[in-house]
């Protein structure tokens, strides 16, 4: 058992048989396959397949199943096999579960025919689901009823937005009211605290303007007072000295006539004021 390369043959002694080891593309078709729930669709997948020549136990397993098989009996009998595991997992799954997860099916699909088909020396290499349709619209209904929910989901998505920009827009506008309307409150406050620094500097300034002036009339008034009272004793003394100096006159004028009057007029006078 050779892989690849060449080998000398005996004639009429020996023979050879040749087994290929290309890889192998299969159309897998599963008509009309009812689901889970009683559905039937169509699917089609594609897979790749090849006889394993670098293991030997799987050469050897290959050998012995499809030794003197050609290359397309050989694919027939992989497909076969492919198309019955793809049928009945199609069985156990829905058509939901089929057309929305293509990959989970085709994961599926890979491993259980993986493990089947090793036991015959071939490897699946890969499976990838290529179409599922049907013949009942189910799948054009399920499509229909999937954008209207997308529809729906779309107007409600909007709808959402919209409610959410009025509500933020409304958020907006009630911290910019209350903003302003603290602002207007501060601007307030700092207004009534200016006016009652101002009220009480006023007051401050006008007590002591009223104290100046109060201090001014007084000193004002002392002030006439005093000159009052310096022109009263002023008149006082001259008061006084006009008295003095009448006085003074008087006695002059006294001794004067004294010094003029007979001394008859002296004797009698002198005579009354005895008597």
């Amino acid at each position: 058992m050779i892989a690849g390369g060449r080998v000398f043959v005996f004639p009429c002694i020996q023979q050879i048989q040749r087994i290929t080891l290309n890889t192998l593309t299969l159309n897998v078709k599963s008509d009309k396959v009812y689901t889970r729930h009683g559905v039937p669709i169509s699917v089609t997948g594609i897979a790749q397949v090849k006889i394993q020549g670098q293991n030997k136990e799987m050469l050897a397993t290959a050998c012995q199943m499809f030794m003197g098989k050609s290359e397309g009996e050989i694919a027939q009998i992989a497909l076969e096999t492919l198309e019955g595991h793809q049928r009945a997992i199609i069985a156990h799954l829905t058509v939901e579960e089929i057309y929305q997860d293509r990959k989970k099916f085709s994961e599926q699909v890979f491993k259980v025919a993986s493990s089947d088909l090793v036991n015959m020396g071939i490897g699946v290499v890969s499976y990838t689901l290529k179409d599922v349709h049907d013949d009942q619209d189910y799948l054009h209904s399920l499509g229909k009823a999937r954008t209207a929910q997308v529809q729906k989901d779309a107007r409600i998505g909007e709808a959402q937005y919209k409610r959410d920009a009025v509500i933020r827009e409304a958020h907006a506008m009630q911290e910019k009211v209350s903003a302003q309307y603290k602002n207007e409150i501060e601007m307030a406050k700092s207004q009534r605290d200016y006016e009652l620094k101002k009220a009480a500097y006023d007051v401050e300034v006008n007590t002591k303007k009223a104290e100046s002036e109060m201090a001014y009339q007084l000193q004002v008034a002392k002030t006439k007072q005093r000159i009052e009272e310096e022109k009263m004793q002023v008149q006082v003394v001259e008061r006084t000295q006009q008295i003095t100096l009448q006085e003074q006159e008087i006695i002059r004028k006294e001794k004067d006539s004294t010094k003029m009057e007979p001394w008859w007029t002296c004797c009698w006078r002198n005579c009354h004021w005895l008597v």
